[in-house]
């Protein structure tokens, strides 16, 4: 009995089947003739908000650009400002701190690391030249 005394009262969700029954269901002929007028002039009424907004809006948007016209601003000098507030944004997060510290410290640790390999083959030469030098100056080691 208190299922049936809730009726239109539930708050569950419809299910399937329930859509279905309401799809199927012929409001139009539920309706009295004077709720079908009552729902026409709301209607009617909704649509000319609907257009009055859209007018307003409108005209909003043509004094918005007329402002931005005035004071110099154009898409391109929006796009330099929005792309160099989001590098700032970006450069200001912790990822990106520590990222750049990472590579910083990689960069310098490369740096060293090849600094070496060039002084130990600069040396090798070194060694290399001396060697020639030396067994070139040194009679013995002439063919005779």
């Amino acid at each position: 009995m208190e299922a049936q005394a809730r009726g239109l009262l539930e708050t569950e969700p419809l299910q399937g089947r329930d859509e279905d029954t309401v799809a199927s269901a012929d409001f139009p002929s539920m309706l009295s003739e004077e709720e079908r007028e009552e729902l026409k002039a709301e209607l009617v009424q909704l649509e000319d908000e609907i257009t009055t907004l859209r007018q307003v809006l409108s005209a909003k948007e043509r004094h918005l650009v007329e402002i931005k016209q005035k004071l110099g601003m154009n898409l391109m000098n929006e796009l330099k400002q929005n792309f160099s507030k989001s590098w700032h944004d970006m450069q200001t997060t912790t990822a990106y701190k520590k990222t750049h510290e990472t590579l910083s410290h990689a960069g310098q640790k490369a740096t060293a690391a090849f600094s070496n390999v060039g002084t130990a083959i600069s040396k090798k030469f070194g060694d290399m030249s001396y060697s020639i030098r030396h067994s070139i100056s040194m009679p013995a080691m002439r063919r005779k």
